[in-house]
């Protein structure tokens, strides 16, 4: 079952998934110091483990006897296409060990591709459940755009935000990760059900939870750290002050992740704490590209921005300097034209005629004017006269 450890640590690790729960870093430490086998015989025999209070310590005994056989979970496993991952596995992420004692002790992962190598270029994308429909269509668009350059898109599978990325992602026949703060067996939100099975044929849902176990609140918030580790940068779109998607921002910048934001309108509460993560510490994202040069390899830039090139752009830079230099309405002489572009009297001639030219301006009499289509190309917005 993925090879790398042998089967009485993979049983043992399975056994304490079922027993403490995720992100508690004294049983983190038991791992380290103890290993895995050891610390499953000391809950087992009630052999008290340090840094634990004695009504804690009772209570993972009891737990322990409650729990059903770890051979037990990995066959339930098998018959629903689950597989356990573990440290020591060749499929382990090894990014997850940025987390210290707090690391996972196992993931439960469904679906074929391997979660170490879709790790390696992945990013997660999140953000509000009850966001806008601005929110819904930029989160499918940087779910789509980052499937389109090769990215894998990590989210949480719930409504809102996550929804929107996971779909974009399958939409463009893109790679695209749930991290679930339940068993992966139970669907959570139950409206959800197709998006996850889909997910799975597509790509792979994962959770730290044994098959069968519940979410709870505590489990979202701990589900986060698994996010902002797997991945190489958090994009945030829309996240009200006390979202759990800020939670998970948070975990990138603790991990020295890239941490990114996509601005929404200054007056929308539910982009507030975006807003409020961007004064900080998060760089303004506004698409896939942007993304991608910050979390790619060198040389995977976001193209230059800028607006549409105006036939005025095109001009010689003395021409320029002439057109710009004829009012928006009325009649200019030549010197008047040459005195406001700092030009000599016969060089402004030579300029006005190639402007003519080019339909930029007309004479009248001794005089040049603007011509009607070019007033909005040097005077954007300007009324034409």
């Amino acid at each position: 079952m993925g090879g790398g450890i042998d089967d009485e640590v993979r049983l043992a690790r399975v056994r304490i998934a079922r027993i403490v729960e995720p992100g508690w870093e004294v049983a983190g430490r038991w791992l380290r110091e103890f290993g895995p086998v050891e610390t499953v015989r000391s809950i087992e025999a009630g052999e008290p483990l340090p840094g634990v209070s004695a009504g804690r310590w009772a209570g993972l005994v009891a737990r322990a006897g409650d729990a059903p056989t770890a051979e037990r979970d990995l066959e339930r496993a098998a018959a629903s296409g689950v597989r356990f991952v573990c440290p020591g596995d060749g499929e382990w992420p090894g990014q997850l060990d940025d987390l210290g004692d707090g690391r996972p002790v196992g993931l439960w992962v469904r679906g074929g591709p391997s979660l170490r190598m879709w790790a390696l270029r992945s990013v997660a994308v999140v953000g509000a459940r009850a966001c806008t429909d601005y929110g819904v269509r930029m989160g499918a668009s940087l779910g789509a755009g980052l499937a389109e350059r090769g990215w894998v898109v990590v989210s949480g599978g719930a409504y809102g935000v996550d929804a929107a990325a996971h779909r974009g992602a399958l939409g463009a026949t893109g790679a695209t990760v749930a991290v679930l703060a339940c068993g992966i067996d139970r669907v959570y939100p139950r409206g959800h059900a197709q998006l996850i099975d889909r997910i799975a044929e597509q790509g792979l849902v994962i959770g730290e939870l044994p098959l069968g176990d519940h979410p709870t609140a505590s489990r979202f918030i701990l589900r986060n750290r698994v996010i902002a580790a797997l991945t190489r940068g958090t994009v945030v779109v829309e996240a009200a002050h006390r979202s759990g998607a800020l939670g998970t921002a948070r975990w990138a910048q603790r991990l020295g992740r890239h941490t990114m934001g996509v601005p929404g309108p200054v007056t929308s509460g539910v982009s507030a704490g975006v807003h409020d993560l961007l004064r900080k510490e998060a760089v303004l994202v506004t698409d896939a590209e942007d993304v991608v040069e910050l979390v790619g390899r060198m040389g995977e830039l976001a193209p230059e921005r800028r607006g549409p090139v105006l036939p005025r752009d095109l001009l010689p830079p003395a021409a320029a300097r002439v057109l710009a230099a004829l009012p928006a309405r009325g009649v200019c002489s030549v010197a008047e034209a040459g005195r406001e572009a700092g030009t000599s009297e016969d060089e402004t001639i030579g300029r006005l005629y190639e402007l003519r030219s080019l339909g930029f301006v007309e004479r009248h009499g001794d005089g040049w004017q603007l011509t009607r289509q070019a007033i909005e190309s040097v005077f954007p917005g300007r009324e034409v006269p």
